[in-house]
């Protein structure tokens, strides 16, 4: 009677390569879309009363055109999106009402400032080139092609200062090179302490009592003593 033998074959493991590494990292999320996701979800919760009232306001005025503004923008990798937002900027519930942008991923928290179609910085250098391969290559390799627009931005919290090295341009392409996670974080800080500083120092200021020199002198009291 015949012996029968059975091999096992034991399955190579596969190979550390780069492709394989760029595969793994694509198919997870990026930390900095887990923090647009997680952190745009908590504040648009916390928020929500808030726009809500906004908006309620806003639909007793009857104003045209509805409630939000819808303007086209162009996004990650030059894919236009309409940006819809609040029409008033009273506790700067314009900015607020992008959070679902942000949740559905058309934003993320810090990045440059969203340009329309028509901006001349949206335009990706080669876009007048001679044929489309050209073009398309060349925008490829365009910085504001390789990044989401943001909520916030270096831009915006710098931009104020009067440097000469703070230019708008200047600053959304550095943070294009050196953006990370620790730098977004950085950034959201700094755009939430500005405008909070602004707030107490206005309360505080209306809560001073102005007292005149005459408050203090006691009964009786003449100039001529």
């Amino acid at each position: 009677m015949p012996i029968r033998t059975q091999v096992r074959v034991q399955a190579q493991p596969r190979e550390w390569t780069w492709e394989w590494l760029r595969e793994w990292r694509q198919a997870w999320p990026s930390a900095k879309r887990v923090l647009d996701l997680t952190l745009g979800s908590v504040l648009l919760l916390l928020a929500a009363p808030l726009l809500a009232a906004g908006a309620l306001a806003l639909a007793a005025q009857r104003l045209p055109g509805g409630v939000l503004t819808r303007s086209p923008r162009i996004g990650l990798g030059g894919h236009p999106f309409v940006l819809h937002s609040l029409r008033t900027r009273r506790l700067r519930l314009d900015l607020l009402s992008r959070l679902p942008h942000v949740v559905r991923g058309d934003l993320s928290l810090v990045g440059p400032e969203p340009l329309p179609p028509d901006d001349e910085r949206a335009r990706a250098p080669g876009a007048d080139a001679d044929t489309p391969e050209i073009a398309a290559a060349t925008a490829a390799r365009h910085w504001r092609q390789e990044l989401k627009p943001g909520l916030t931005g270096l831009a915006q919290v710098r931009s104020r200062s009067g440097m000469p090295w703070d230019e708008p341009a200047l600053l959304d392409q550095h943070y294009a090179e050196h953006h990370w996670v620790g730098l977004d974080l950085a950034i959201l800080a700094r755009a939430v302490h500005t405008p909070l500083r602004r707030a107490i120092r206005g309360l505080t200021r209306h809560g001073k009592a102005h007292l005149s020199d005459t408050d203090h002198r006691r009964c009786g009291y003449s100039a001529a003593e």
